[in-house]
């Protein structure tokens, strides 16, 4: 049935072998960065690439402050500290989105709340946001936002750009803002991707990156938490460096801290990457425009960004009818060495978190039952 489909997508990776995903491209400075940075024996956590990597990183997505780590659930654990979320307090975020979101919640002792998605956007949907916020939650004198059922205060907003896609975060600042809750943007996948002119993860109060393998760069792993508050980026640095205090000899620490600092090996892949990536982004418009066009004069639907955004398209999708059909999609394709993927399994499926709270989520599984990521490499 879909034998068309991978046709196409042979064609326009111009490959008779198997066609991954996402993978890597690896065309510009990495291996001389890799060998420079073999060179100056400063491989860890401390190096010149590290330093560059940060401030590059602030420099394109337009932060006055971006903190360098390990990976992304590193970061993502990191700004939810930093949001002072800690045991017993709840978050609200969308259970469409990959594990990592909701695990890093859960190192905090926080509970997940899961908002719906939109359709469009398929990212947390303000109009669910604020319909779970007016329900629930109130802002006591104390000046901390309470749900009312639960008596617990509702510390952080997380919602998730997904696949690239940025949700409409005008409105959920607004929110927000009202509500005295922390928003932490999850921009993990949405680097390069603008929200009325404006980069993913600036308009939150603290956001993070991923540059994980899959992702539009990579550092084979890393991460970065951005902020523009000048406080929170000076406690993002101390607390990945283990809170250490410094010192020339002394090993003293202030505080429960975390390795997860980024090393100077995965530092100077970045800084490579970043190099490139405005022809990555540009290629990436490509694809997703062949996907559109091909789609047009097949009858298939693929997401396209939102009004008013620009999306990166880390990973285009295509909406089908029914679950059957995503599921014949899904065999069809990965049986021909085209590999597939559908939405990840929404967190409140998950049998560890079937206990937490959630709004209805119609979206949310609409969207699972129906969509399915297509290889989207770099052409």
């Amino acid at each position: 049935m879909y034998e068309h489909f991978v046709r196409f997508v042979r064609e326009l990776y111009g490959t008779k072998e198997f066609i991954p995903l996402h993978q890597p491209c690896f065309t510009g400075n990495e291996k001389k960065y890799l060998l420079d940075t073999i060179d100056s024996t400063f491989v860890s956590s401390v190096g010149a690439f590290v330093d560059e990597f940060e401030r590059d990183i602030a420099y394109f997505t337009g932060v006055t402050h971006a903190v360098a780590t390990t990976n992304g659930t590193s970061a993502l654990h990191c700004a939810l500290v930093l949001a002072g979320v800690a045991s017993g307090d709840e978050v609200l975020t969308q259970s469409l989105t990959f594990v990592a979101t909701c695990n890093a919640i859960r190192y905090c002792g926080g509970t997940p709340v899961f908002i719906d998605v939109e359709r469009k956007t398929l990212g947390l949907s303000p109009d669910s946001l604020e319909e779970f916020l007016y329900t629930h939650c109130e802002v006591r004198d104390d000046g901390i936002c309470w749900n009312k059922i639960s008596s617990k205060p509702v510390r952080a907003c997380v919602p998730m750009h997904t696949f690239g896609f940025p949700v409409r975060l005008k409105e959920i600042r607004e929110l927000c803002d009202q509500y005295r809750i922390i928003l932490v943007e999850d921009a993990a996948e949405s680097l390069g991707s603008y929200y009325k002119h404006q980069h993913t993860g600036t308009v939150g109060d603290v956001a993070v990156l991923s540059f994980n393998g899959n992702k539009i760069m990579t550092c084979g792993g890393g991460g970065m938490i951005l902020t523009n508050n000048q406080e929170l980026a000076r406690q993002a640095k101390h607390l990945t460096t283990t809170a250490k205090l410094p010192h020339k000899w002394a090993f003293n620490h202030d505080q429960v801290g975390y390795n997860y600092r980024l090393p100077n090996l995965n530092a100077a892949l970045g800084v490579a990457q970043l190099e490139q990536l405005p022809m990555f982004l540009q290629s990436k418009r490509q694809v997703a425009h062949h996907y559109q066009e091909w789609g047009k004069r097949n009858g298939f639907e693929f997401v396209g960004e939102p009004d008013q955004t620009k999306a990166n398209y880390w990973l285009n999708a295509v909406i089908l009818e029914d679950q059957q059909q995503r599921d014949m999609l899904l065999e069809e394709t990965n049986t021909r060495k085209v590999m597939t993927r559908p939405a990840w399994t929404p967190m409140h499926m998950l049998e560890m978190n079937r206990q937490y709270p959630k709004g209805e989520l119609k979206n949310t599984e609409w969207l699972y039952e129906r969509l399915v990521n297509v290889p989207s490499s770099v052409l």
